[in-house]
This record gives structure tokens, C-alpha cells and sequence, in this order.
């Protein structure tokens, strides 16, 4: 099965795992290979442009996020295009590595050619304190198996 566009149900849903499970590795260089050369982003309040500063931003933002855990979901997709839920959770290395998780939803674009790669990436998240014993995503766990209550959709 093709990852590439035109998306299928099942292509979209294979897709966001793929994407789960690589920015998990939390590898900046492996995870910028998954974007075109000149990818566009909006991440949170920050916009950048091409593989040099995708990485450079990853490199920055797994120094801050440590014990880094991510899940996505499918929200929607059309031909080539995909929206996604997330949830991750991480200690700041920037605030006495207290956990905190992140809520947010993305927003992908992917080019006509290039593979399938991810052209355009829109990213809206916010960051929540959370206490050790609220954490979904302990060490150990599968990511895909945590329930998360509607009220965390």
C-alpha cells in the first residue's frame, strides 16, 4: 500500500502512526527526512521553513521536552491532506522538569510528488501541568492502548 497521496482511510490512519512512531524516536535528523526540502511551519507561534530549520528546531525542542511521549489520531484527510488530535507528555527542562502535557491538533499538506512527503505543517498546542500520577504515557506503556476520556478529545 502506497503512503503517498491520494489518501485512503486506511493509507491516512497508516500515515499518522508512521508519524507517531517517528517523532517518538526523537531523532531531528530521521524526523526532517519526512518533509520536503522547502516544508513550511507553523508550530505554535513559531514559523518555520525547510529541513535545515525543521532540524535545528527539533534539536531545540528535545533538549526543553525530556521523558518525551507522543500519540496521534486521525481527525480527517481528504486526497492530501490530513488532520490529526495529539497528546504528549514531557518533563520541561526549562521549569524544574515538572510533566506537563500537551493538547493540540495539526493541520498536513503533502506534495503531489517527492514521495509522499509532508509539505505543510500547521501545529496548535497547548501545554498543561500534570502531577506523576496523571500521567497516561509512563514508562513501559503502549502509547496506542491509554484510554483517553472524552473529555480529553
Amino acid at each position: 500500500m502506497s503512503l503517498a497521496p491520494p489518501f485512503t482511510a486506511e493509507s491516512a490512519q497508516k500515515k499518522v502512526k508512521m508519524a507517531q512512531d517517528l517523532w517518538n524516536t526523537q531523532n531531528p535528523e530521521n524526523v526532517a527526512k519526512a518533509y520536503t526540502t522547502n516544508t513550511i511551519w507553523r508550530n505554535r507561534d513559531r514559523f518555520l521553513s525547510g529541513q535545515e530549520e525543521l532540524t535545528a528546531f527539533l534539536v531545540q525542542k528535545w533538549e526543553k521536552e525530556k521523558s518525551y511521549k507522543l500519540r496521534k489520531e486521525l481527525f480527517a484527510f481528504t486526497s492530501n491532506r490530513i488532520a490529526v488530535q495529539f497528546w504528549y507528555e514531557y518533563q520541561d527542562s526549562h521549569d524544574s522538569m515538572k510533566w506537563k502535557r500537551c493538547y493540540g491538533l495539526e493541520d498536513w499538506t503533502y506534495a503531489d510528488e517527492d514521495g509522499g512527503k509532508m509539505r505543510k505543517r500547521q501545529m496548535s498546542g497547548n501545554d498543561v501541568e500534570i502531577a506523576e500520577d496523571e500521567r497516561w504515557f509512563k514508562d513501559g506503556v503502549d502509547v496506542n492502548t491509554v484510554e483517553i476520556g472524552e473529555q480529553h478529545w
